[in-house]
């Protein structure tokens, strides 16, 4: 087998435990042709010192002044690695990713067996309270027009099949571990900055799968994933509740048939319900309702 190079793109933002935790495990892979690059995304503490002194020259190290978002903060990486490294690949890794030695050999070894192929993803497990464990959080994930929970993960179970190969063709798979072939992104171009946090992936592999290229995921491709760290650090407001909503139709009046789109929006308070009942529950309803000039 070929050892095609790989971009590895780590974001951080306020995350520097977890993102050592990160880069330990990427030191064990047995992949022997790949880099690192680390896109700081405006991080208040001292998170670059500290990377530069403990990884050297292990890791590229691109320092934003803000925080440009999942979606362009990637987008920063990305360039950065066309530019300098010269990537046949680029996997988005998301900082709270702990990675089993082997899953970027996997990856690129399905990626080589097909060359329609453009998008792949790993299989995703819990990372616990005791850490690794054998629960498998997502196996992909699914559009589902017509279903209030419209991209949804594949939560895979006992007995599920898969292709002969052990790859399973799936609608998106998520940011948070996903290779790219170089020819889709010189086709495609990059991330949609507009998504700020969450539905870029989805969109992106949307319209990869629209130009004629394949989404899978890879069972035997394994990570471990701290699922939520990111969007607990965020500042939940109004605000930002207002924004994923926004991002949610947004994708939908991009990329679904205007009947989808109505459709959605007369579910509308199905969709809202659920946000704004775990924000008051969290905040406290009375400081929100005053916030909200209820």
């Amino acid at each position: 087998m070929e050892h095609p190079k790989v971009a590895v793109i780590v974001l951080n933002w306020n995350g520097l435990d977890d993102t050592v935790e990160c880069l330990e495990s990427l030191r064990k892979i047995s992949y022997p042709n790949y880099a690192i690059v680390v896109v700081d995304n405006g991080s208040e503490g001292d998170d670059v010192r500290v990377l530069k002194e403990k990884f050297g020259d292990y890791v590229h190290i691109v320092e934003n002044e803000r925080n440009y978002g999942f979606a362009e903060g990637n987008n920063i990486g990305i360039r950065y690695a066309l530019n300098a490294l010269k990537p046949a690949y680029l996997l988005l890794l998301n900082n709270d990713m702990v990675v089993a030695p082997d899953f970027v050999e996997e990856l690129v070894r399905v990626a080589e067996s097909d060359t329609g192929i453009g998008i792949l993803g790993p299989r995703s497990y819990w990372y616990g309270p005791k850490g690794m464990d054998n629960n498998v959080y997502s196996a992909g994930a699914r559009i589902r027009w017509w279903h209030p929970h419209l991209y949804a993960i594949i939560v895979e179970k006992s007995g599920d099949h898969l292709e002969p190969q052990g790859v399973r063709a799936v609608d998106w798979v998520s940011g948070a571990a996903m290779m790219l072939k170089r020819c889709v992104i010189e086709e495609l171009s990059l991330l949609n900055p507009r998504y700020f946090f969450g539905n870029e992936d989805v969109e992106y592999c949307l319209r990869a799968r629209k130009s004629g290229f394949k989404v899978v995921n890879v069972p035997a491709a394994k990570v471990w994933h701290k699922i939520g760290r990111s969007r607990k650090k965020l500042a939940i407001s109004v605000d930002y509740i207002v924004k994923q909503i926004v991002n949610h139709y947004r994708l939908i009046y991009r990329n679904f048939p205007i009947s989808v789109f109505i459709y959605h929006v007369f579910l509308s308070p199905v969709f809202l319900i659920s946000p704004m009942y775990h924000y008051m529950l969290r905040y406290g309803i009375r400081e929100r309702l005053s916030v909200l000039q209820l």
